[in-house]
């Protein structure tokens, strides 16, 4: 019996620390939410793997009704398909002789579909399928206004694609545009309308396409903080929300969010110190949890405050000197940024009512390249 198995069936405070619990109860229930919400509507849930990472959700989505999963990455893809989903999407761009080898081989397997914004990219793509002789699915990324990644909108798209449908064994699909930059925030009216003005550049440049004889199947796009208003955008195929699984504390901070999906993860952990009647010391430092979005905070405390991490250590400020907690006590964890906590993780625990009911292996994790 491994060391995660010997904890199935047992109360969640008997693991051992720090340790990624995730209730299953609220994961089942946010993925239902979801899917409910898509079959209300014409457009498509494609939800990403880069906040959970783990197959076994990805399959639980695919099973709710989503069309297929988003993957951040080569390596992310690589895991999805190899527990039997086929139709994924790479939101990003595959890069180099090496990772289109990869790719190639992933297409052997799947519908692989990837994101391209330049035609050198797309020409390697081509070159290698042929060779292999496979189809590679294609996806222009249109720059709606995040300015990372993506080809301008209007003529450039247009000459991008009249590129790409000349080259073989490319199928063509249609555009990407992530509004990532609009995604948290919190005020809705605010968002719905920095959302409909940035997503009119793809859509523009979808009819532009059309206009000339380029036929336009698949509009992707949306985020968790913008489901419900880029999926009304009649022009939009499909969504990628990823962090409705778990959310965090910065989702739920986004208006209109956590009305529809509750926390599924927390981060359990041990006081290792109470040096002071103000101050606890828990074993969660920088190396389990992330802080880009701010601290994370202590679950059912509210006179705790978790007000710095070290690699190894969490220092909670207590406002009650009253409270309590001891060494050897534990407490859980509300992460501020649920994709990232999660890849520092090897492994989640999936409670039920209190219980350990399963251990899952977080195998797209780290999964960079």
């Amino acid at each position: 019996m491994s060391d995660t198995e010997y904890f199935v069936g047992k109360h969640k405070t008997e693991l051992d620390t720090p340790a990624l619990l995730i209730d299953l109860d609220i994961l089942e229930r946010n993925i239902q939410n979801m899917a409910d919400y898509f079959s209300s509507i014409s457009t498509d849930l494609r939800p990403h793997l880069k906040t959970h990472k783990t197959p076994i959700i990805a399959q639980k989505q695919m099973d709710a009704g989503a069309i297929g999963i988003t993957c951040a990455k080569l390596g992310e893809a690589e895991e999805v398909v190899h527990s039997g989903i086929r139709d994924v999407l790479i939101a990003n761009q595959i890069i180099g002789t090496q990772k289109i080898s990869r790719l190639i081989n992933v297409a052997k397997n799947s519908e692989i579909m990837v994101a391209v914004d330049n035609f050198d990219n797309v020409q390697n793509i081509s070159d290698a399928a042929q060779a292999a002789g496979v189809v590679v699915r294609i996806l222009i990324e249109v720059n709606i206004g995040m300015n990372r990644c993506g080809v301008e909108p209007g003529q450039a798209t247009l000459e991008l694609a009249q590129k790409i449908c000349k080259r073989p064994n490319l199928e063509f699909e249609g555009l990407m545009g992530y509004e990532g930059h609009i995604v948290a925030r919190t005020n809705r009216a605010d968002r719905e309308k920095a959302v409909k003005q940035d997503m009119q550049h793809l859509v523009d440049s979808m009819e532009l396409l059309e206009k000339n004889g380029i036929p336009v199947k698949i509009m992707s796009g949306g985020g968790t903080g913008t489901f419900d208003i880029t999926s009304r955008i009649p022009e939009m195929t499909e969504i990628q929300a990823g962090s409705y699984v778990f959310m965090d504390s910065t989702y739920n901070g986004v208006e209109g969010i956590g009305e529809n999906f509750d926390y599924a993860l927390s981060l359990l952990t041990t006081v290792v110190s109470r040096p002071q009647q103000d101050r606890i010391i828990v074993d969660s430092g920088m190396k389990v949890l992330t802080t880009e979005f701010g601290n994370p905070q202590p679950i059912g405390f509210p006179h705790l405050e978790l007000v710095g991490l070290s690699e190894e250590h969490g220092k909670i400020q207590v406002s009650n000197g009253d409270n309590n907690l001891k060494p050897g006590d534990k407490l859980e964890i509300l992460p501020t940024h649920c994709c990232t906590t999660v890849n520092l993780h090897d492994r989640s625990y999936g409670i039920r009512d209190d219980i350990v009911e399963c251990c899952w292996d977080i195998s797209a994790r780290g999964k960079a390249q």
